[in-house]
């Protein structure tokens, strides 16, 4: 062999060698650099096409979000519908959309005081008491299946000459918008748990809750001999604002005809008991409170 022959193969074999290192870094190099595309911690994927949620369709929209179909339609139901629990739908007996003519007013210069849910042993013999200490009657719209529970306090409301009203057998707001049929046994059923204690006693009033009238639901008290009845002064008691606040509603907001929406039972109502001893020394001086009458026009 040539010593040019040498070379030329010693040449081959450093170039070969060369080659695969060069090879093998390159290799080595990619493996470091990451992929354009990764998942991260969140579990989105980050593409050219924006954020995709694994856990959801590409081609629609996350779940648990509402279309945007379904939001203007519940924004324009919300917008047009009954007024619900605690919000003040008033508006005039005959006019006002919302409440298919229910009585607003007492339709006298008295103020009615209305007292929704009960009976509860809690706080309904407070109210009671209280109500014994000033001499005023009211109006208590009781649910059946409190009626049912405590007959006796049923029996203590009439005996100390208040007024009794209708307020669904389970406090149910949609009633509203069940069959007249279904409308119909629901108050039916009420007004038998409250003769059940009282047999005698009229009840010639509903008040649908959440003041979430409809006009099948008008209609059917009507029918049963009922007239539907809201309010004017809601100081929202249910949601526990606190006595002073409460009795700064009903004092600031109070004048002839008015009907004052308080709650019995429902909750935690101690607040509402504690305001009544204050809003009565004020109103007991500037009005005749009164309970509707039996035989409402």
């Amino acid at each position: 062999m040539t010593r040019g022959n040498s070379t030329a193969r010693a040449a081959t074999i450093v170039t070969l060698v060369l080659a695969g290192l060069l090879g093998s870094a390159y290799v080595l190099g990619r493996s470091l650099v990451p992929d354009r595309t990764q998942r991260h911690s969140t579990g989105v994927t980050t593409t050219a096409d924006g954020p995709h949620y694994a856990d959801q369709p590409s081609g629609g929209e996350p779940t648990g979000v509402p279309s945007a179909s379904a939001s203007a339609s519940a924004s324009a139901s919300a917008s047009t519908g009954p007024a619900e629990a605690g919000q003040d739908g008033t508006g005039s007996d005959a006019g006002d959309d919302k409440l298919f003519g229910a009585h607003t007013t007492t339709g006298s210069p008295g103020l009615a005081l209305t007292f929704d849910d009960g009976p509860d042993p809690r706080y309904t013999p407070q109210v009671l008491a209280t109500l014994r200490e000033y001499d005023v009657k009211a109006t208590f719209c009781v649910v059946g299946e409190n009626a049912q529970d405590h007959p006796d306090l049923i029996q203590a409301i009439v005996a100390d000459g208040h007024t009794l009203c209708n307020h669904s057998w389970q406090h149910d707001v949609s009633l509203g918008n069940r069959s007249p049929d279904q409308i119909r046994a629901d108050l039916r059923r009420t007004n038998a748990a409250i003769r059940a204690a009282v047999p005698d006693a009229p009840i010639v009033w509903y008040r649908q809750p959440g003041g979430a009238w409809t006009n099948p639901v008008v209609s059917v008290a009507r029918q049963l001999g009922m007239t539907p009845l809201h309010w004017s002064i809601d100081p929202s008691d249910w949601e526990l604002p606190g006595a002073s606040k409460i009795t700064a509603t009903v004092v600031s907001q109070a004048e002839p005809g008015s009907v004052v929406l308080l709650h019995d039972a429902g909750g935690d109502r101690q607040g509402t008991v504690d305001a009544l001893r204050r809003i009565l020394p004020d109103l007991t001086a500037r009005f005749e409170l009164e309970a509707l009458p039996v035989n409402p026009t």
